[in-house]
């Protein structure tokens, strides 16, 4: 591979909400420049209009591609996959809005496909509004699974000081239950495990799994799933090599900091994952797609359609999405030489070879 600056490809989500927001600001120094290349799937005309709602950012430069194997290393590279006509309703999803969204998702995807993107940050979408246009996934994540043919991921929360995934996703609480099987915990503990290791260099990571009842169970008295599944699972995931703990109720383990005492956590179904992973890193928290070929990361947040226009979002999980998949990215390099036997200079960039003899910090 020549020796060049990543290629960092970034969809806008939904037009209506914060996403370009987001994206401007987290793109308005032009000091990040100097460290990828953007390419911004979405509209020239809505880029600029976001940029005209954001008083302290005046200018930003910016170069209107047709594909990403033309952007331009100095500038802000935007692929317009939408018609000249799109213009942005801030506040509130549309048919319109949701329609773009699905169009930039497939457009960057193409591209992350054929190699012009290197890495893909996808903006923040409205799941609802993109169903009722024929959206046949409940997110980002299927959507590309699906895209890849790969036949499990993990959706794996990350910050500067927690790592969380999740056995189930996207479905109802409801349902969470009969979703807790011993090869559905044991699939999604060895792809944290091989992500732990491959994406943010950590040799002999050590998991933490939470329980699905209250108190673990309470011996049974709260229900069985520990004893019954979690446990044998987590015996299972030991015996081949993993090192996992637990499980644990999730109250104690995150009001007294237990979580720091390991490199991830095993939540077994979204919010009990997600709602303390937002509470302790809301800022600069990333959701990133582990057990894909390619690496994908998003911000932590949604929309937020009641922000959206008026110059009140923050852009530090957009910029820490960024830099968190040009961290795995790296990470994923420097792996395939060490199992190869080499880490040469055609396989790491410059900054990959300042940090060959330390940890790599990943956002």
């Amino acid at each position: 591979m020549q020796n060049r600056k990543l290629i960092v490809g970034i969809t806008q989500g939904d037009s209506n909400g914060i996403g370009y927001e987001v994206i401007i600001k987290a793109l308005s120094d032009t000091r990040i420049l100097d460290q990828f290349t953007p390419v911004v799937y979405g509209s020239s005309k809505i880029f600029s209009f976001y940029r005209k709602t954001i008083p302290e950012i005046e200018d930003i430069p910016t170069n209107a591609v047709n594909k990403a194997s033309d952007a331009h290393e100095k500038r802000v590279n935007i692929v317009n996959c939408l018609p000249e006509s799109s213009y942005a309703e801030p506040g509130h999803a549309t048919a319109d809005s949701s329609k773009a969204a699905i169009a930039c998702l497939e457009a960057a995807v193409r591209d992350l496909k054929a190699g012009d993107i290197d890495v893909l940050v996808t903006g923040p979408i409205n799941k609802k509004a993109m169903s009722g246009q024929g959206f046949g996934f409940p997110g980002h994540t299927e959507y590309i699974q699906n895209e890849f043919g790969v036949g499990d991921v993990l959706m794996f929360m990350v910050s500067s000081s927690l790592r969380i995934g999740v056995v189930t996703g996207h479905i109802p609480l409801k349902e969470v239950p009969s979703h807790i099987t011993e090869d559905a915990i044991l699939g999604k503990l060895r792809l944290m495990h091989k992500s732990l290791r491959e994406d943010f260099c950590i040799d002999q990571p050590r998991i933490g799994v939470l329980s699905l009842n209250p108190h673990s169970g309470d011996g049974g008295l709260l229900g069985t799933e520990e004893q019954d599944i979690i446990i044998p699972a987590i015996r299972k995931a030991t015996e081949e090599g993993i090192l996992a703990f637990g499980p644990f109720s999730p109250d104690g383990f995150f009001g007294l900091g237990h979580y720091d005492q390991f490199d991830a956590t095993l939540a077994m179904y979204h919010d009990q994952g997600l709602a303390p992973f937002k509470a302790i890193s809301f800022e600069d928290g990333v959701n990133f797609t582990a057990g894909l070929p390619v690496v994908r990361t998003s911000p932590d947040h949604g929309t937020a359609f009641e922000m959206a226009g008026r110059d009140e979002a923050d852009p530090l999980s957009m910029r820490a999405a960024i830099f968190a998949a040009i961290d795995i990215y790296r990470n994923r390099r420097r792996w395939k030489g060490l199992q190869e036997g080499r880490i040469s200079d055609d396989l790491l960039g410059s900054q990959d070879r300042r940090e060959r003899n330390g940890k790599p910090q990943i956002a």
